[in-house]
């Protein structure tokens, strides 16, 4: 049973860092891609970045680009979400998703998912 959980959220003030990570157990998280993604109140999904099972980054949002970063580990079994510079707007649900093809934005497109991890920004 592939399973994913989530870790690394809390509450931050603007402009500080956090580190999210996505840890796998039951599979060997090296051969997926992980897309991390974020859902706000009554706002969609969006995908934020994914990187692919060689390592090499897919994707940014727009959004968070030159402010998250994206890596893996794959001796931990552990992709991470280093955010920094955070801002109100980034306040969200955190998912990781796993999917055993190539990275896509779409969240329809993953196989499985964690439970989700809450950042908020806020002063």
């Amino acid at each position: 049973q592939l399973q994913l959980v989530e870790s690394g959220g809390g509450l931050v003030q603007p402009g500080g860092s956090l580190r999210l990570s996505c840890a796998a157990s039951g599979f060997t998280l090296a051969s997926y891609a992980i897309g991390w993604f974020r859902q706000a109140p009554g706002k969609e999904r969006e995908g934020v970045s994914c990187i692919r099972s060689t390592g090499s980054v897919t994707y940014y949002a727009d959004s968070v680009k030159g402010r998250f970063t994206i890596s893996r580990d794959n001796a931990k079994n552990t992709v991470y979400l280093q955010m920094n510079s955070l801002k109100p707007e980034d306040t969200a649900r955190y998912y990781c998703a796993a999917r055993s093809a190539f990275c896509s934005p779409s969240g329809s497109l993953y196989d499985s998912w964690g439970q989700g991890t809450q950042v908020t920004v806020s002063s």
